[in-house]
């Protein structure tokens, strides 16, 4: 019969009862493990992120801080354009195509603001306290409307000279204005204009511009617009830079603009009166996120605004989510190994637990097995005498007194018989007390396996057949399996199995006996019934010394057969089923282990 799946009996015998505390602390000490490798890992995160960050501010202002050189470099070019020369007041300093290129934005820009005031002029919007208000808003010292007959129709108040001792028609820009702005006049010599003619000669736009309007608005305005042109608005990763002045009014501007970035809002306050030096904040605009930096502008160390520049974190947030999976991998790594580990911990001390355990219990039953000895030794003598005696007393009583009535004789013989029955039973217990009391001193030689199971079967298969049980023998390819054994020890062993079996089977059934190689240096002895089987818990003590199932008995049988087979350095295992019989697997080394010790 092939076994599906053995039952260490030493194993399944342990009801192992975990309590509560110990997986709760290793539990703790996972959970201790987990969240430290968490907080390291988000530390971790943290400082990559402000490093990140710190490259991008670094950046930032050295894109700010280019801005701010070249914007006052530029102003330092529009100054010495407009500086008249000490020893002549009518000579014009020379200069570069570097240094006219600041004065040409600002005529430009001139032109522009003279333009927008002729169009309101030509559509009959612009009135006197308007043009006022232009004044004031562009920072202009003067602007006035003219006639064909360069008379003013409009001015913002008082000129100090006419215009027309002023005006040098050699001066010519895109062939419809007169330009004046080199040439300075008036009586706290600071001022110069531009005048816009119609080419038509209908009029004229005369905008006049001191140097308080250049320092305070034209003058900034100019440069940093053209600062930001010259620096260039194509390098990867900027998205926005708006400088804007404590009014709120935008000095110079590039790309993606929006009017939120305009604000003067508690963060460019204190940027613009000095409370700190920089200030940086992550936001969104649009889909895409944003690192935006506000830092304050000065020209001639003065601060004239603040400038907001916005950097895009797409590479920063593409390297910080490529750390951030690399750091969740490993972590997710560690925290497995850590898990395993102390998996690994908990099983070794749940072994070391159940062997600590089975010690213990191997230990108690050891002791109650010396017990069971020393009460064998001590009371079979005492027992056996006075059986003997009630033996020999009742054979004589009733082969002598026995009555001659029928019916009396017939009773006598029943009683008698009981009493020799049970004198019998007696013996039987007695016996089973000597050898197990004498099981544990073994003493090997080599002898066949197959030759002990032959006797046995020989001598039980008359018992057998009248119960109506069958045996059969199975060696694998006629083996004899010679091992170091004591023989008398390792029968007594075998018989009380088989008589194990034969008393499982309550009628006609079938003991299967074989023998075959159990494994490495190993040899397996099967014993297989089809009786009544066992149920889990009878497996669990079916080698307690002190249990049995039967109404007559000790149940010191299996328990003897297991000692001596663990004597000579083997083991038992059981399979069974209620109802579906039983089978006992004996492993038996081919070697003696006690000798190989010494």
């Amino acid at each position: 019969m092939k076994l599906s799946k053995y039952t260490d009996w030493h194993t399944s015998s342990i009801k192992h009862k975990v309590t509560f505390l110990r997986p709760l602390v290793v539990a703790l000490i996972i959970g201790l493990f987990i969240s430290l490798i968490l907080v390291m890992g988000i530390m971790d995160l943290g400082r990559l992120d402000k490093t990140l960050a710190g490259f991008m501010e670094n950046r930032g202002l050295d894109i700010i801080t280019t801005v701010e050189n070249v914007a006052q470099e530029n102003l330092d070019y529009l100054r010495q354009a407009l500086k008249k020369s000490v020893k002549d007041d009518d000579a014009i300093v020379p200069f570069s195509k570097r240094v006219f290129s600041p004065q040409e934005a600002l005529v430009k820009s001139l032109v522009v603001q003279a333009r927008a005031i002729d169009a309101k002029w030509r559509d009959g919007h612009l009135n006197e306290e308007d043009l006022k208000e232009i004044t004031d808003r562009e920072k202009l010292w003067f602007v006035a409307v003219l006639d064909g007959n360069d008379e003013a129709v409009l001015k913002s108040g008082e000129f100090i000279k006419e215009f027309s001792d002023g005006v040098d028609h050699n001066t010519v820009w895109n062939e419809d204005l007169i330009i004046d702005l080199f040439n300075r006049f008036g009586k706290l010599n600071e001022m110069g204009y531009i005048t816009l003619r119609r080419k038509d000669g209908s009029g004229a736009i005369l905008i006049a511009i001191n140097d308080e309007g250049l320092r305070s608005w034209w003058g900034p305005r100019i440069v940093i617009k053209k600062a930001i042109e010259e620096v260039g608005w194509d390098q990867q990763g900027l998205d926005h830079l708006v400088v804007v002045n404590s009014s709120g009014r935008v000095l110079g501007q590039a790309g993606n603009v929006q009017e939120k970035f305009k604000d003067v809002d508690a963060v460019a306050l204190d940027v613009l009166k000095g409370n700190v030096e920089k200030t940086s904040r992550k936001m969104t605009s649009g889909a895409s996120g944003l690192l935006e930096i506000t830092v304050p502008i000065r020209l001639d160390e003065k601060i004239v605004g603040f400038a907001r520049l916005g950097l895009n974190r797409g590479s920063s947030d593409r390297i910080l989510k490529e750390n951030r999976n690399r750091m969740i991998v490993s972590m997710i790594f560690i925290m497995a190994i850590g898990i395993l580990s102390m998996f690994a911990l908990y099983r070794s001390q749940e072994r070391y637990s159940l062997r600590m355990e089975e010690m213990g219990r191997r230990l108690h039953q050891a002791e109650k097995l010396s017990a069971l000895g020393q009460l064998a030794a001590g009371v079979a003598h005492e027992i056996r005498n006075p059986l003997n005696a009630i033996s020999m007393a009742s054979q004589r009583i009733r082969r002598e007194y026995s009555p001659e009535e029928k019916e009396k004789k017939k009773g006598f013989q029943y009683i008698t018989g009981i009493i020799s029955e049970e004198i019998k039973r007696l013996n039987r217990i007695v016996e089973e007390f000597v050898i197990f009391s004498r099981s544990r001193r073994l003493e090997f030689r080599n002898y066949s396996v197959t030759y002990v199971l032959e006797r046995i079967a020989s001598l039980i298969r008359e018992e057998a057949n009248l119960r109506k049980i069958d045996i059969k023998t199975v060696w694998k390819d006629n083996n004899s399996f010679v091992i170091p054994m004591d023989v008398d020890k390792l029968r007594q062993a075998f018989y009380n199995i088989f008589k194990n079996a034969m008393e499982a089977i309550p009628g006609k059934g079938t003991i299967t006996i074989s023998a075959e190689p159990g494994g490495k240096d190993m040899i397996s002895v099967k014993i297989s019934d089809t009786g009544c089987g066992l149920t889990s818990e009878e497996i669990d003590h079916i080698f307690d010394p002190e249990y049995t199932t039967k109404e007559k008995g000790l149940g010191l049988g299996l328990s003897l057969a297991h000692e001596i087979v663990r004597g000579h350095g083997g083991e038992i295992r059981v399979e069974s089923k209620a109802g579906s019989g039983t089978t006992f697997v004996i492993l038996l080394p081919v070697k003696n282990r006690e000798k190989d010790k010494k």
